[in-house]
């Protein structure tokens, strides 16, 4: 596989959801990647305030393996997400398990109006049924590989692929 150009692929993920965005509405940027790119498009975009920004942890199934992060929760939600139209940001859609987190995240918090998947790259792979309203990219990647959008200090993106390392053995 070519390697992806993530300035490429922000330009076009930030003119979907100029397209996406509604009257009332917010982005909100899963942590880590996401958050960046929410970050990033709220300023691109001109919206005022910062982006909200949410955290999967609490609400993963595999929290029990996982454990908490090293760093409290990161989710913040510095406006009321009642009745708001709220356009989640993502870097890279999988199996769908961590948006499935998100929004148990999200709605412990209110009920928006409406929440809508926007992504940077959809990779496939999906365990459950949830689905981007918009990805800049759509790609089929091997189970074993990982996708990973990084920044560098001065701000610019770039991808990330490598081999899944396998767990230690006798370890779950």
């Amino acid at each position: 596989m070519q390697p992806l150009d993530a300035e490429a692929l922000y330009a076009t993920l930030r003119d979907g959801v100029r397209g996406l965005l509604k009257p009332e509405g917010a982005l909100v940027g899963i942590w880590s990647g996401g958050a960046w790119l929410a970050e990033r498009l709220q300023r691109d975009l001109g919206l005022e305030g910062p982006p909200g920004v949410i955290s999967s942890t609490l609400h993963r199934d595999d929290f029990g393996s996982r454990g908490l992060a090293s760093t409290s929760d990161p989710t913040q939600l510095p406006f009321d997400i009642n009745g708001k139209h709220i356009v989640l940001i993502d870097d890279v859609l999988n199996t769908g398990r961590t948006i499935r987190a998100v929004v148990n995240e999200l709605y412990d918090f209110g009920r928006p109006a409406s929440v809508t998947l926007a992504v940077m790259v959809d990779r496939g792979g999906r365990e459950l049924p949830i689905e981007a309203a918009f990805a800049a990219l759509r790609v089929e990647l091997p189970e074993d590989q990982k996708l990973s959008l990084k920044r560098g200090e001065d701000g610019e993106y770039r991808f990330s692929l490598r081999d899944r390392t396998p767990p230690a053995e006798g370890v779950a």
